[in-house]
């Protein structure tokens, strides 16, 4: 079982004020290629396992954004850790119809 939830919101700047949505939808890319379980969410993503191996994900983000034309980038992160395991799931299926 993974040991972390990471949500992360991801606020490029993008050169000449461009919609930032495309820069964005490369940061999806990067997470959906890192076969991590995700969910993505109207204002952030959160991901599913190793805590080493989602801030490794974070990273490759960031460089992708900048490779892309972004000048700059600022994320807003909450990381939930629990050595003993800890899920999307069970943490929702009280709310799942």
């Amino acid at each position: 079982m993974a040991n972390t939830l990471l949500s992360i919101q991801v606020i490029p700047k993008t050169p000449n004020n461009e919609d930032s949505i495309p820069y964005v939808d490369k940061a999806i890319e990067v997470i959906q290629q890192s076969g991590v379980k995700h969910q993505v969410n109207p204002l952030e993503t959160t991901m599913e396992g190793e805590l080493s191996d989602l801030l490794e994900v974070v990273r490759q983000m960031h460089e992708a954004l900048i490779a892309a034309g972004s000048p700059s980038v600022i994320s807003q992160i909450k990381i939930a850790h629990n050595p003993s395991g800890i899920s999307m799931d069970k943490l929702t299926e009280k709310y799942r119809p």
